[in-house]
């Protein structure tokens, strides 16, 4: 299974990658914003989805909105 960001470079675990919109998080208050990296991701039995820990909270984001950093 290969898991692509938004530009179809294939992503693999511990890489860093950029979002590429601002994102809500659903159930709080915060923001992600375009432009932020985010590090050492972990990936996901789905290939549309990754695993992330973002200032202290553990998310879940869609590699549509992502890219290689």
């Amino acid at each position: 299974m290969d898991v692509k960001d938004s530009n179809g470079t294939i992503l693999s675990e511990g890489d860093s990658v950029t979002l590429t919109k601002d994102l809500k998080v659903k159930g709080s208050s915060i923001t992600l914003k375009r432009g932020k990296v985010i590090k050492n991701i972990r990936l996901t039995s789905s290939p549309e989805e990754i695993d992330c820990r973002v200032d202290g909270s553990n998310l879940v984001l869609k590699t549509c909105f992502l890219k290689k950093a």
